[in-house]
């Protein structure tokens, strides 16, 4: 299968190459505006609004994701400021949060929609190790604020509930499965 990835993120091209499909690369340039009162319902809307920017432009079988972090029930989304970035941080540590992807797979006669969603818990907060991580620069092209694959944020983590793909931004299994079913 020939498939179109709408996303500029470097995680998700290296993690669909896994996947036994032809993939070409061309990022979506839709605004990403929606609803947030559903953090689920928020990734798939982006996920799909990525996939149809695309499609129209380029047609194609195309896939659009979105992956958020979430916190009791506020989406946490990229940091902007090293204040932000920390804050976030202070919210996440020694607790549970989720990670959710929205995808979207599209084509001329065909759309399946879904999401995977993943639970993360940080140990306590650990200035020395969250400061040299926010100065890194690391923090601010990722939802949440962090990457599960850095590792200089490995020792924070104590417990990954479900797909470690997803919280690096794309959750293969799933989008292989979902490949399979739209092939058919």
């Amino acid at each position: 299968m020939n498939l179109i990835l709408a996303s500029a993120s470097p995680r998700r091209k290296e993690l669909i190459r896994r996947l036994p499909v032809h993939v070409k690369v061309i990022p979506s340039s839709v605004e990403e505006v929606a609803d947030r009162s559903d953090p689920r319902a928020y990734v798939v809307k982006l996920a799909s609004l990525k996939a149809h920017d695309v499609f129209d432009k380029n047609g194609g079988v195309v896939l659009g994701a979105d992956t958020v972090v979430v916190l009791d029930g506020e989406i946490l989304e990229k940091p902007r400021t090293i204040a932000e970035a920390d804050e976030m941080f202070k919210k996440l540590c020694g607790r549970t949060h989720k990670v959710l992807t929205g995808i979207c797979i599209v084509s001329e006669d065909r759309e399946i929609v879904d999401a995977e969603e993943t639970l993360v818990t940080f140990g306590e907060y650990d200035e020395k190790l969250i400061s040299a991580y926010i100065l890194s620069g690391a923090p601010f092209d990722k939802a949440g604020g962090y990457g599960i694959q850095d590792s200089a944020i490995k020792k924070l983590i104590t417990k990954v509930e479900g797909d470690f793909d997803n919280v690096i931004g794309l959750p293969v299994a799933k989008v292989g499965e979902l490949i399979k079913q739209f092939g058919r």
